[in-house]
């Protein structure tokens, strides 16, 4: 299979499983602790991944890879907290795009400041990805807050910086690398909940659906990983980042969430903008 295809394929099945990991992420977090979600996860993840490490004989990172193993750890400790949280106080329509347009814009950034500026339709995706935050931030939900901004916003930073990170470990490496950064993910919640004396056990009926979230997530970052390392980062990142149009659609067929004329609107430049920044990219 050629590479462009195969990084493809990567970047939109990351997009599904990302997409499905954050809507079941979210929806469990409304009826039980988000930091219980996110450690019992990332712990599923780590297992798996773990498990297949040893299947395809990979070797454990060492040196500069395993730093990067950590820093990507960190990130997406906070990235998917932030956004956990963000889906299970805020509107899942309005938290997924938000963070789903910065986790795109980020890794393009970077691509501009390592390679030089992209070409007008890349810059023209960006602009219209800017006007899509700030149109869907502006907008309020139904009891007239802003619930889930915030974590939307620092769950985006953090997720596109991750996607940045995990990029720079060497080929070859995949869930090797996925079971240190779940490792990392899951010691960074606990020294949070020990610290913040933060409540933390799931209720045991959350627990199958916390056990599915952790396959997704995981799922999600090993086809990102192995998009990037078939291709190039930015094509395999803005794929990737379309998941948040699997977890509107979720939320909009399972919880009958409606969206103002305003959310419409941003989102759709949202999904205008990735596609502008995907096909500038290719």
């Amino acid at each position: 299979m050629p590479a462009g295809t195969s990084t493809i394929l990567f970047g939109l099945a990351a997009a599904l499983a990302w997409g499905a990991g954050d809507f079941g992420g979210g929806l469990v977090s409304r009826r039980t602790a988000v930091f219980g979600v996110v450690m019992l996860a990332q712990l599923t993840g780590m297992l798996i991944a773990a498990v297949l490490a040893v299947v395809r004989a990979e070797a454990v990172p060492t040196g500069i890879d395993l730093v990067w193993c950590g820093i990507a750890g960190v990130l997406g400790g906070i990235g998917i907290t932030a956004l956990y949280r963000g889906l299970a106080v805020g509107r899942m329509g309005i938290v997924a795009p938000i963070t789903g347009v910065l986790a795109a814009i980020i890794p393009v950034a970077a691509g501009m400041v390592l390679e030089g500026v992209p070409g007008p339709l890349v810059l023209a995706g960006i602009g219209i990805a800017i006007a899509a935050v700030m149109l869907v931030s502006r907008a309020q939900d139904e009891g007239g807050g802003r619930a889930g901004l915030r974590e939307a916003l620092v769950g985006g930073v953090a997720i596109g910086l991750f996607g940045v990170v995990i990029a720079q470990i060497s080929d070859g490496h995949v869930f090797g690398a996925l079971t240190v950064i779940r490792g990392v993910q899951a010691v960074l919640v606990a020294v949070v909940v020990i610290v913040a004396r933060a409540a933390w056990r799931p209720q045991r009926s959350a627990l199958p659906a916390i056990l599915v979230v952790g396959v997704l997530d995981m799922a999600g970052n090993g086809f990102y990983l192995l998009g990037v390392q078939s291709g190039a980062l930015a094509i395999a990142a803005i794929l990737s980042s379309l998941y948040p149009v699997t977890t509107v659609i979720l939320a909009t067929l399972v919880l009958a969430e409606r969206l103002t004329r305003d959310h419409a609107i941003g989102i759709g430049l949202a999904v205008i903008a990735i596609a502008f920044i995907g096909l500038g990219s290719a």
